[in-house]
């Protein structure tokens, strides 16, 4: 039986170009090939979390236009139920205009369109789902009083919820406290705690800092660095695999995905950590966001027991 995953987020079209190096301010840089690829935040998250073997159900707004129709089909093809996927009439659907270095690197803007729009009336009109959960992820692409809603119908009905806290923001203690599972990476977890997070011996001390105001899990990914799982046992660190990255784009959607995946069917947080950065593992090593999501199968042959 497949493990059941509800992801809350945005759904965007990345307009991505290759360049030799990320430009300065001002600066023009000739680019490669220009694509247009699947992408959001949440949408990522659930194509992500689908491939890993999840029974996914997406909860978003798109617009009535091109963009949406792609978004819509793109997450049909993953078999993901969209049922509670809804269309603003008059906004435009979300769009991500990306620059991606040669060492994989990358700078991204996001106009929100009808992500902007989603509301705590689509979350509650969605509860069906989120009550028959095993776990519940959000990001931070769509309107911070969603995002409340959305945790406290979950604690509501003893949901566990994963909060992906991206883009970096300041987020009040409440919600946080709300959650099970924080996935910020090394930026967003120094924007979190006001803490530096340099070296490792800084990120533990500033997922401490959120353990300490009451966050049940911290798991901060750290890029080649790996992870940090800062919980009821102290800081453990779970080390990445040495890949020739091409495209950090949406890696960080790609772990927790695959990490909603593992501990909805029942793995240990050990587990599930392994699990989910063997995916983010793969991710990098292959372009896009949604188009670079490793299946189950690929995720397991990369797992170091396999």
């Amino acid at each position: 039986m497949k493990s059941t995953v509800v992801v809350i987020g945005s759904a965007n079209t990345d307009l991505t170009i290759p360049v030799p190096r990320l430009p300065h301010p001002g600066e023009t840089v000739i680019g490669g090939g220009f694509q247009v690829l699947a992408g959001g935040k949440g949408a990522n998250q659930a194509v992500a979390a689908a491939r890993a073997g999840a029974r996914v159900t997406f909860v978003a707004k798109i617009g009535c236009d091109s963009f949406g129709d792609a978004v819509l089909k793109g997450l049909r093809r993953e078999k993901i139920d969209t049922r509670y996927v809804t269309r603003s009439p008059a906004t435009p659907s979300g769009v991500a205009l990306i620059m991606v270095g040669r060492r994989g690197e990358n700078v991204i803007a996001v106009a929100h369109g009808s992500n902007d729009e989603l509301s705590p009336r689509d979350i509650e009109a969605a509860l069906p789902a989120i009550r028959g959960a095993r776990c519940l992820v959000l990001q931070l692409e769509i309107p911070l009083a969603t995002v409340r809603n959305a945790t406290e119908l979950a604690r509501r009905h003893r949901v566990p919820v994963l909060l992906n806290p991206a883009p970096a923001r300041r987020l009040p203690l409440k919600l946080l406290q709300h959650t099970s599972w924080l996935t910020p990476n090394q930026s967003e977890l120094a924007t979190l705690t006001g803490l530096p997070t340099r070296n490792k011996s800084e990120v533990a001390t500033a997922g401490r800092k959120l353990r300490m105001c009451g966050v049940e899990n911290i798991l901060a990914t750290c890029g080649a660095r790996g992870v940090c799982w800062c919980g009821a046992a102290g800081a453990r660190w779970f080390a990445a695999p040495k890949v020739p990255a091409i495209d950090t784009v949406g890696a960080g959607d790609c772990f927790s995905g695959a990490f909603a995946a593992a501990v909805a069917e029942g793995n240990s947080v050990e587990d599930a950590i392994r699990f989910a950065i063997a995916a983010a593992a793969i991710s990098v090593t292959r372009p896009g966001a949604q188009s670079s999501m490793p299946t189950r199968s690929e995720i397991l042959r990369a797992l170091p027991n396999q």
